[in-house]
């Protein structure tokens, strides 16, 4: 149950910044959607989500990373003595 939790935790980010690819794309080529006001704002709210997406999943593989001591030392606290 614990696995499919992480799977989905992993998923949802990623299919955000799906959308938010294929938003800046359609923006660049000038495929409007009726529910943005200006393609600005539609590639805006694109990077907003790719941007988002992929910082999640970053950040949800650094901290794996980081606890089972994978990532050499890059990101832990120094102790002072």
């Amino acid at each position: 149950m614990g696995r499919l939790m992480a799977l989905l935790i992993l998923v949802i980010p990623g299919i955000l910044a799906t959308i938010g690819i294929k938003i800046m794309r359609d923006a660049l080529f000038g495929v409007f959607y009726p529910i943005f006001f200006y393609l600005g704002i539609q590639f805006f709210l694109g990077l907003i989500f790719f941007l988002g997406g992929l910082s999640f999943i970053a950040g949800f593989i650094f901290y794996r990373d980081k606890k089972r001591n994978l990532t050499k030392g890059k990101g832990r606290s120094k102790k002072k003595r």
